[in-house]
């Protein structure tokens, strides 16, 4: 019978959020392979052998970061509903990514690099979690196709698109705020963002009268 691992101490625990907190911002800057152990223990003002009790390795930070944060990512749309009504749920959906980009962008950046880079780490969590997850959602989204609800199209195309436009307020915010300028380019854009996302998505996506 396996031993269960023994409980974390309060000071271990805040030692290890320490230093996933240096690391979130080390590998969304630097990406996995410009990261180091040595620039996350100074990240977290901590010695390198200090650092290596709590993770034995590079990959054992970066992994435990990524499922985090597909757990993040992924809680609104598990709490996309079924029963609600459908524009409200796609509407709160694309509100809730929006929020978010604004709230999480250093972990957004983190999830971007480790695509761009193949997703060699994460690809178990990418066709186990996450695929089981956006099927069961787009089973949801072609129910409510099927009862007239919303208008017809590709429910995991859908998906996508929600993801890559409310996404892009995170990965490229420094160039969002460029070309918004300073008038426009403050923390209003994502109020400005959310309201013609749910112009360009719920408007298209009203049955067909």
């Amino acid at each position: 019978m396996e031993v269960p691992a023994p409980r974390r101490t309060r000071i271990q625990q805040e030692k290890r959020e320490l230093i996933l907190e240096a690391a979130l911002e080390v590998f969304s800057t630097n990406g996995f392979r410009g990261s180091t152990i040595d620039q996350i223990a100074e990240a977290a003002g901590m010695s390198k052998p200090n650092l290596l009790y709590y993770f034995r390795r590079k990959e054992d930070i970066h992994e435990t970061l990524m499922q985090r944060l597909l757990d993040t990512w992924l809680a609104p749309l598990r709490e996309l509903d079924d029963i609600g009504d459908p524009l409200t749920e796609l509407r709160s959906y694309i509100r809730r990514k929006l929020e978010m980009a604004r709230d999480f962008p250093r972990e957004s950046r983190l999830f971007a690099n480790e695509i761009l880079q193949g997703a060699p780490r994460i690809m178990p969590m990418l066709e186990g979690e996450l695929k089981t997850l956006v099927d069961e959602k787009a089973a949801v989204i072609k129910g409510w196709m099927r009862a007239g609800k919303i208008a017809r199209t590709d429910p995991w195309h859908l998906i996508f698109s929600i993801w890559a436009t409310t996404q892009h307020y995170a990965d490229f915010d420094v160039q969002v705020r460029a070309v918004l300028g300073p008038n426009r380019g403050g923390d209003g854009r994502f109020e400005d963002a959310a309201r013609f996302l749910e112009q360009l998505f719920i408007d298209g996506l009203k049955p067909k009268t």
